[in-house]
């Protein structure tokens, strides 16, 4: 990856955008009950504390070098291109399952042996025999965090059916202190929960393509800029007016 892909990954100053992967994992979803995976922020965290949020993070450093046993869909390596570095696409793929694996204990791969230098943050990951893949990844969303708040993320949102995920669904057991009180959550039930403005616009989206499992043809981009806010459609057409 490049140096320009990677910028924003690190930074000491607490302002800059970060690029970030969120992972949004529905269950039974094509069934009467869908429900969709979600953990609650401390209420000491100094980005949305107390919400219920999806899994996800900001991208690191070595998330670039992490090798995929699959890659992502061509449809989503092209989307997630439009208006970014060049490269970024892998970083935001292993970042998305990493931060799944961390907040969660649960494992997106395909069962294979590692052959190079596992990193500290993959080794229990490595453990359960499995390498990260991003074969069932969908790109479907992504929002810029407005100014002025204490962290600011250009994240990018992978949809996931749950049934690509390996090992018990319920077994929460290996996951980091993160998050609390994770659980499936029925989607006609999830709006009762406290949730970011952003997560419930991503929950529109995603509860509009349930009954469909191809990769969206196109990307909703909520852009909050220092000018103005704008919902865009990658490659950067506007969404049509809802009034």
């Amino acid at each position: 990856m490049s140096e320009t892909a990677l910028q924003g990954v690190t930074s000491e100053d607490r302002s800059a955008i970060r690029n970030a992967a969120t992972i949004i994992a529905l269950r039974d979803r094509m069934g009467e009950n869908p429900k969709v995976l979600m953990g609650q922020r401390g209420s000491k965290a100094v980005f949305m504390p107390n919400k219920f949020v999806f899994p996800g993070g900001a991208v690191d450093l070595a998330d670039a070098t992490v090798p995929l046993a699959q890659p992502l869909p061509a449809i989503c390596r092209d989307r997630l291109a439009d208006q970014a570095s060049t490269g970024l696409d892998h970083a935001l793929a292993i970042a998305a399952i990493r931060e799944l694996w961390e907040e969660t204990g649960l494992v997106l791969g395909h069962p294979g042996t590692w052959q190079d230098t596992i990193a500290e943050d993959w080794r229990g990951f490595a453990a359960t025999g499995h390498l990260p893949s991003a074969r069932a990844l969908q790109f479907v969303f992504r929002a810029l965090t407005p100014p002025g708040r204490p962290r600011r993320f250009d994240a990018r949102f992978f949809l996931v059916d749950a049934d690509e995920i390996s090992g018990d669904l319920d077994d929460f057991s290996r996951a980091s202190d993160e998050l609390s009180h994770l659980q499936w959550i029925p989607l006609n039930k999830v709006r009762s929960f406290d949730l970011p403005f952003i997560t419930e616009v991503v929950l529109a989206e995603v509860t509009g393509r349930l009954k469909d499992r191809s990769p969206p043809r196109s990307v909703p981009y909520f852009c909050n800029n220092d000018e103005e806010s704008l919902f865009l459609r990658l490659k950067g057409r506007p969404m049509p007016n809802q009034e």
